[in-house]
């Protein structure tokens, strides 16, 4: 699983040279839809850790009988708000290298996946 916190993407926008994006793979669409494919993944472990952070918490409050905006809920909740969103963090994977990508099989190298 990623390590959100560890990751160096930028929080903001930037702008990034389309040649280092294409370069892995000299084609911009497919470097594109590589990283899309990698930022749904990172958005679905995002997702997967929220649950599980709110599910700890709700069963160390479960002698609460009632929760009004809680404290801890919101704090989780802003946690996840500052960190970078998964396409940047994707994009940033790919710029470092860090994205593995290869073809289903030989006879589909014309093919994206």
């Amino acid at each position: 699983m990623t390590d959100f916190k560890e990751s160096k993407a930028p929080v903001t926008t930037i702008t990034i040279n389309r040649d280092k994006v294409s370069e892995p793979t000299n084609n911009i669409y497919m470097a594109i839809v590589i990283i899309a494919k990698r930022a749904e993944q990172i958005q679905q472990e995002m997702k997967e850790s929220f649950k599980k952070d709110l599910e700890t918490l709700d069963k160390i409050q479960e002698t609460l009988q009632e929760i009004h905006e809680d404290p801890a809920h919101i704090e989780i909740s802003k946690k996840y708000e500052r960190l970078p969103k998964p396409w940047a963090m994707a994009l940033q994977e790919w710029l470092e290298g860090k994205i593995k990508w290869r073809f289903a099989d030989e006879a589909d190298q014309d093919k994206v996946f």
